[in-house]
């Protein structure tokens, strides 16, 4: 399975969480050194515990899921 594959998979498992609260985060790319970029969108665009649910929920379980994923940034 290709990198990307691996990280929407991944994405996908966090997915309910961030819809639950009005969110949700789109896959723009992934790196082949392992930078995954993202989008938030919905409620996660303003929210100020954006950084946080970027870094403490999605950065850490793409990297439990996905090994390669070195980094986790919104665009």
């Amino acid at each position: 399975m290709e990198l990307k594959e691996k990280v929407q998979k991944a994405l996908n498992k966090v997915r309910p969480m961030l819809l639950g609260d009005g969110g949700d985060v789109k896959l723009v790319s992934v790196s082949e050194d392992g930078v995954v970029s993202v989008k938030l969108q919905g409620a996660c665009v303003d929210c100020p515990f954006a950084q946080l649910t970027l870094k403490m929920s999605i950065e850490k379980k793409l990297k439990d899921e996905v090994p390669e994923v070195k980094s986790v940034n919104a665009i």
